[in-house]
């Protein structure tokens, strides 16, 4: 039987692609689901619908991470669900926006792609850490770019998720003698709507060729080791920042 059986977890930006993956492999281990969604409502439904068809449940709560009264509302919707004791939360929420070089950015864009990537998982974090009893886990995602600085026109993108590992690591110091452990996913090519948007074909194509295992990563590879980081199967794992990139990128 999975210990994550009967625990519960909230997903931000759950509804899609590597969130929602994350969500449908958490459901599957027994956990009661939180799928957070911004805008797309029918695609929070699909994902909810998948937890409960694996024998999981679920709720969708629609929320703007960025700000903190919508992330209250999602803690709060969550505890009404599903108790006082929130154990997992996967901030996944985050994106590149566009791509601009620093001649084309303005201040507006470089302050919302930092809010996206860094406000969101310190706000979910600070806001769900109350709620979070010992043997707690709190996985964030990164990106490769925020240790190799990303393609280009990314570096506000690769400089939020820079932030993430570094307050990854700064708060498994500050929550582990409470128990609770934080680490983060540094995701490479994986084969996600974000690469159909901001990666040409053709970059992709290379990226396949040149990687030791010859091929994208998919979102259930990452989903798979949030399960793992989740568990207490990792339970002397905090403070950790995982490369998960097919060997494109040695840290």
């Amino acid at each position: 039987m999975s210990d994550l059986k009967g625990k519960t977890a909230i997903v931000t930006g759950g509804s899609r692609d590597i969130g929602r993956s994350c969500s449908i492999k958490l459901g599957e281990q027994g956990c009661n689901v939180v799928v957070n969604y911004n805008a797309n409502q029918t695609a929070a439904d699909e994902t909810v619908a998948a937890i409960k068809a694996a024998g999981g449940r679920a709720i969708a709560v629609k929320g703007d991470m960025t700000r903190k009264a919508d992330v209250d509302r999602l803690v709060a919707k969550t505890v009404k669900a599903y108790g006082a004791d929130i154990h997992v939360l996967v901030n996944n929420v985050g994106g590149l926006v566009a791509r601009k070089k620093l001649a084309e950015m303005d201040e507006e864009f470089f302050n919302h792609v930092m809010a996206l990537n860094m406000n969101s998982t310190f706000l979910a974090t600070q806001a769900v850490v109350p709620h979070m009893p010992k043997g707690s886990s709190i996985v964030n995602l990164a990106s490769l770019a925020g240790r190799d600085g990303g393609g280009g026109g990314a570096s506000a993108y690769s400089v939020s998720k820079g932030a993430v590992i570094t307050f990854t690591r700064s708060m498994a110091k500050e929550l582990g003698p409470e128990g609770i452990r934080c680490n983060a996913l540094c995701p490479g090519m994986i084969d996600t709507t974000f690469h159909d948007t901001f990666t040409p074909d053709a970059v992709r194509r290379n990226v396949e060729s040149s990687v030791p295992l010859r091929r994208q990563g998919h979102p259930d590879e990452c989903a798979e080791t949030v399960v793992f980081l989740a568990s207490e199967k990792s339970a002397y794992i905090t403070g950790a920042n995982i490369d998960i990139n097919g060997g494109m990128f040695f840290s």
